[in-house]
């Protein structure tokens, strides 16, 4: 999770959001519980949105399937 931190404040600092989506995606999925799985989505969701990613529509639903959105 060390390697997948610096991938994050990496490219919180490039600004990269693309990047994030991607990154925060991996991090829910490697979530050790729920409610950290759902804070990572959000914030992929939430990049997605923002940038027009295509993932958007299939991270939403991943948080609806968790009762999340």
């Amino acid at each position: 999770m060390a390697d997948l931190a610096r991938r994050l404040l990496d490219a919180h600092a490039r600004d990269d959001r693309t990047a994030l989506v991607a990154l925060y995606e991996e991090a829910a999925n490697g979530a050790n519980d729920l409610g950290a799985a759902c804070f990572y989505l959000t914030h992929a969701w939430v990049f997605a949105l923002d940038v027009g990613h295509s993932a958007a529509d299939a991270l939403h639903d991943r948080l609806y399937r968790l009762g999340r959105a």
